[in-house]
């Protein structure tokens, strides 16, 4: 068979809080209804991501992930982020809802990750494979984000910079980017407060 499409079918506990948050990403209603059970289509030219209304969901205890794949996840990630910040006046990069920062590796952007106002994390990734990581600092770069980005440890991602930087020269061409990440991990876990159960 060719031509299947998988369409990921998502718990919440308010589909209208799922449409308007997505809608300011660029995705519009493509079906809704309350009854029998509430549930929410939504679509950005090919990509689709459908709701179920779920009572007693709790974000913060989500599980629930997706992968698109897309050929460059740079201009996704930048109209994605110029809707977050015509109604927020900002990237959301901590909390519930958020989103992840493509990092560069190898002079190209890799993935990044959607938090949606469930938990739900649509995780974004390119095509192609991405060659591997060339200098330590590079590496730790690559680490952290797995850390950070991937699993929602930020603490762990950032000993891992921090351990790195202590080691850097100064004249490596990643530096710029690392401290930069080092500066907004340190930023989401001072805004975000003790994790449940750490």
């Amino acid at each position: 068979m060719a031509n299947e499409l998988t369409i990921p079918l998502l718990p919440c506990a308010d589909i209208d809080e799922m449409a308007s948050f997505y809608e300011m990403l660029g995705f519009s209603v493509t079906y809704r209804q309350m009854k029998p059970n509430p549930y929410v289509a939504l679509r950005r030219e090919d990509l689709n991501l459908h709701f179920y209304g779920m009572e007693g969901h709790v974000p913060e205890q989500s599980h629930s992930t997706c992968v698109v794949i897309v050929e460059d996840t740079g201009p996704l990630f930048e109209a994605f982020a110029a809707g977050m910040r015509a109604v927020h006046g900002k990237v959301l990069i901590s909390g519930i809802p958020r989103m992840t920062r493509p990092r560069v590796r190898n002079d190209r952007y890799t993935g990044f990750a959607v938090v949606d106002p469930a938990g739900n994390w649509i995780r974004i990734n390119k095509a192609a494979q991405e060659p591997e990581a060339r200098t330590p600092l590079a590496r730790a770069m690559e680490n952290a984000a797995r850390q950070a980005d991937a699993r929602g440890d930020e603490r762990q991602a950032l000993k891992i910079l921090e351990g790195a930087l202590k080691k850097a020269s100064g004249d490596e061409p990643e530096l710029p980017d690392v401290q930069a990440y080092r500066d907004e991990l340190v930023e989401r876990i001072t805004s975000s407060g003790p994790r449940p159960g750490a």
